[in-house]
């Protein structure tokens, strides 16, 4: 029987009985020759070809077999299914069509093995994009939020809770998929799958496999703003996603999908941000994280040291200890945008203590992303001028670390520098250092970059130098009348704000000045005509 041409017979054999059964209405349970068929059908099982199993559990399942049948069958079709050879052929036929319905009609906790079966050949499927369009269409994403509901129906209490694990799995990996899909999403959207998910994180919460599954759909959800909405409308949610942080500290794969998730709620939303802090014990939980893999991140790069004697780092980039820390510190940076949760923040000593650590010990050339993303965080807690602020306390410490960024090849490590002494040279011991280092001359150099993003926290920090009267020299010794005038000349009305930041800083400059020449030497004409321009243009715009 196991030879291809009695194989290629048997499956036509097999598609010849379907269609006879089918234009007989004999399909299900009311066949008379029911038994001897699905006997019949039960002896070719055990032979080992794909495509005449695929045959055969179609059949079986089109009979509406119950009970270890039923497993029976379903296991048959995970066999298929999870097999990726199989795709075109189990693409062209109707299997998917019968194993929705056994997700349909099948009791919950009667068929409960043969459902994960079921389910998990069904995600095997998903992965497939004409099958994946497929079952969207046929309302796939509705029957597996209504399993999901009938789960959490089901109450911990119960004997059932337990065994029902394994099938959350399956239809959460399944979601995990369906979420790339922008027709699934709408169908997830329409169908309420956010508090669904979130029923189900808080009753499987000692569940790490149903926890891992469900976050990473919340995690790819988060990131379109409807669905984001909806999980910010879940008041319990950040509950769960602290309780879950501190169960599962070490987990990274679940740590790092609730992190980023945090990240997406606190992105754009004030409330998010103030409702995350007011939950107990929510920043002593992103400390000890910060904590926790700070340290593994250290022994990984003191292991690598004392193994290559070197600092470069090998394998993946970033690690996974690095890409927790960049997402919490990411996390961290959003919340500190809320004026309240920013001056609590900036006051909270041990995690402004491992934000200024990172740029201790981590190179912008080693991880760029994560010193860039502590410099931002540091920058938007420096804004907070409060009394018992850490940021404050370790300023002059921080801008000794600020010069290494200066000193990076990264653009965007330097402009994160420069914004950073752009709110500490407001104190004057700041302004001190940053002429004693002769970091002014880095922010005038600057100047000439062309570039709004660069000139502008450059202009901030050259403003605030000129507050002091015994540093204004510093801007013709370097060039820098010139520079801030051919910056005027760029930017011009285009943009006022940075306009207004050069001519505060020329102001301030030209303060006491005996003669227009003596102050502003040879680019006196060129300002007085811009200056007239724009004045021009002003009038224009009244």
């Amino acid at each position: 029987l196991q030879g291809e041409d009695n194989i290629e017979h048997l499956c036509l054999a097999c598609t010849k009985l379907y269609q006879a059964l089918d234009e007989g209405n004999m399909l299900g349970k009311r066949f008379k020759r029911r038994n001897v068929v699905l006997k019949t059908l039960y002896k070719l099982v055990d032979i080992d070809s794909d495509p005449l199993s695929l045959k055969l559990a179609k059949i079986i399942l089109a009979m509406k077999v119950d009970g270890k049948n039923l497993l029976g069958v379903c296991k048959l079709a995970f066999k298929i299914c999870r097999n990726k050879k199989n795709d075109l052929i189990v693409q062209n036929d109707t299997l998917l069509d019968y194993l929705l319905q056994v997700l349909w009609n099948e009791d919950l906790q009667t068929d409960n093995e043969a459902l994960v079966y079921c389910m998990a050949a069904i995600k095997f499927m998903s992965e497939n994009d004409a099958l994946l369009y497929k079952m969207v269409s046929k309302g796939a994403v509705e029957m597996f939020l209504e399993l999901m509901k009938q789960i959490n129906n089901i109450k911990e209490h119960d004997t059932y809770f337990s065994k029902l694990s394994h099938l959350l799995v399956q239809v959460t990996a399944t979601l995990r998929v369906l979420a790339d899909c922008p027709l699934a999403r709408r169908r997830l959207s329409d169908s309420g799958a956010i508090p669904e998910l979130c029923v189900a994180l808080e009753q499987r919460g000692s569940d790490k496999d149903v926890c891992i599954w469900i976050v990473r759909v919340l995690s790819k959800l988060s990131t379109y703003n409807d669905f984001c909405a909806a999980l910010a409308d879940c008041s319990r949610c950040y509950v769960l996603f602290l309780a879950l942080l501190n169960k599962y500290q070490k987990q990274q794969d679940l740590v790092i999908h609730i992190i980023f998730i945090l990240g997406n709620l606190t992105a754009k939303n004030d409330q998010s941000r103030e409702q995350f802090f007011k939950e107990k014990e929510s920043v002593n939980t992103l400390t000890s994280l910060f904590q926790t893999y700070y340290e593994l991140d250290l022994n990984a790069l003191t292991r690598h040291h004392d193994r290559k004697g070197e600092g470069k780092k090998d394998g993946k980039y970033p690690s996974k200890a690095e890409d927790v820390l960049i997402k919490l510190i990411r996390v961290l940076a959003n919340l500190s945008i809320h004026p309240k949760v920013g001056t609590a923040l900036a006051a909270a000593h041990p995690l402004v203590g491992l934000l200024v650590t990172v740029l201790e010990y981590k190179s912008v050339d080693a991880c760029e992303e994560l010193v860039i993303n502590a410099a931002t965080t540091i920058n938007n807690l420096s804004y907070y001028q409060v009394e018992n602020s850490a940021v404050q306390d370790k300023k002059l410490h921080i801008a000794e670390m600020l010069v290494k960024m200066l000193m990076s090849y990264s653009m965007d490590a330097v402009v994160e520098a420069v914004r950073v002494f752009g709110n500490l040279s407001q104190h004057h011991e700041i302004r001190d250092f940053i002429m004693q280092k002769k970091i002014y001359k880095f922010m005038i150099a600057l100047l000439d970059s062309k570039n709004r993003e660069v000139c502008f926290p450059a202009c901030g920090v050259l403003l605030n130098l000129t507050v002091d009267e015994d540093k204004r020299a510093f801007l013709m010794e370097e060039g820098g009348i010139g520079k801030l005038v051919d910056c005027l000349q760029d930017f011009g009305p285009a943009d006022w704000q940075l306009s207004c930041l050069i001519c505060k800083t020329l102001w301030n400059y030209s303060e006491g000045m005996r003669s227009t020449a003596s102050c502003f030497g040879g680019d006196t004409n060129t300002l007085l005509l811009l200056l007239t321009a724009f004045l021009g243009e002003t009038r224009g715009l009244g």
